[in-house]
């Protein structure tokens, strides 16, 4: 089947790089001569048929912006039959032939299921600041949210060391822990706890209580929300406090600031190559992969893989953690 027009759209959590992705994608369309459109709300703009014409004029000035221009919306009405068969008619109502979604996992089933039902042609771009999607070194927008982190954590450390005081920051990282253990080498942690390495309360007091008596005033642990030690982050504070009163604790919650901000460098290119590649792939025919780098090379893995497979943490970044920590 002759693909004459593209659809891109955003779904799922945001993440800092979507809109460069939108971006390439786009001009990626404009420069194949192939007609484009962008669908607003991730599925429920599909369901509702809010669709926008874009050229490459539509996308000046977005590499820079991060969220998405598109927005994105949960939408419970894609996981019903009639749901998508709505959706499949606004498509063809459109003209679309095939589309490009830059999302994670929920986005990426949805996409899968739609393909079984329609055979319709897709593409994933992966973009989520977890970097917890299978298939790829790097997700859209970890690059980002790890300088976030670091550049917080670096004024945090400013106000820990004046008053002696011992700081639990937690970052974002449900199921996974690269940002915690990426951002605490590159903040210098003292320790960092994520959901893979259950460390255990007796092991997080003895390294605070080594820290201490090597000559470290104050101490900074990095704590992913996931993190199985605690119920949260507040009862590992009233933990240490019981049993070290000599801390004096405090509790930073990064949230939703980890999300947002412009992209770094390395996503925009990322996202500017993830583009090319998922419009090339889809006009070679390819459907129902995901674009992913690996030893900075773009890869293509079938997108059932990309859901089902776990990222693995990286073990060696945790040995040099320990070092680093002595």
């Amino acid at each position: 089947m002759e693909i004459k027009k593209i659809a891109v759209f955003t779904s799922g959590g945001d993440s800092p790089g979507m809109n460069a992705a939108i971006r390439s994608v786009v001009r990626t369309c404009a420069y194949m001569k192939v007609d484009c459109v962008a669908i607003y709300r991730g599925y429920q703009g599909m369901i509702e048929g809010d669709f926008k014409p874009m050229d490459a004029r539509s996308v000046n000035n977005i590499i820079n912006k991060g969220g998405t221009i598109l927005k994105s919306a949960r939408c419970d009405d894609f996981r019903t039959k009639e749901g998508r068969k709505k959706a499949y008619d606004q498509l063809k109502k459109e003209g679309v032939d095939a589309f490009v979604v830059i999302g994670g996992d929920g986005s990426f089933t949805g996409a899968l299921k739609f393909n079984e039902e329609y055979d319709f042609p897709v593409i994933g771009i992966p973009g989520t600041i977890d970097n917890d999607i299978f298939g790829t070194t790097f997700t859209l927008g970890f690059d980002t949210a790890l300088n976030t982190v670091v550049e917080v954590i670096d004024k945090i450390r400013d106000t820990a060391s004046s008053h002696n005081r011992l700081f639990f920051v937690e970052v974002m990282g449900r199921d996974v822990g690269h940002i915690a253990l990426n951002a605490g080498v590159g903040a210098g942690a003292e320790e960092i706890l994520i959901p893979e390495e259950n460390l255990g309360l007796e092991r997080l007091l003895e390294s605070l209580k080594r820290s201490k008596a090597s000559g470290k005033s104050s101490s900074i642990v990095i704590v992913a929300e996931g993190d199985k030690i605690g119920k949260n982050v507040f009862e590992l504070k009233e933990y240490v406090e019981e049993h070290l009163p000599i801390y004096d604790v405090r509790v930073s919650v990064l949230g939703h600031m980890q999300r947002g901000g412009a992209p770094s460098c390395y996503d925009r290119v990322l996202a500017s190559r993830m583009g090319v590649k998922a419009v090339e792939s889809l006009l070679e025919g390819k459907s129902n992969l995901m674009v992913g780098v690996q030893d900075n090379k773009l890869i293509l893995t079938p997108i059932s893989k990309a859901i089902k497979g776990h990222t693995k943490i990286d073990k060696e970044l945790m040995r040099v953690s320990d070092i680093m920590t002595v």
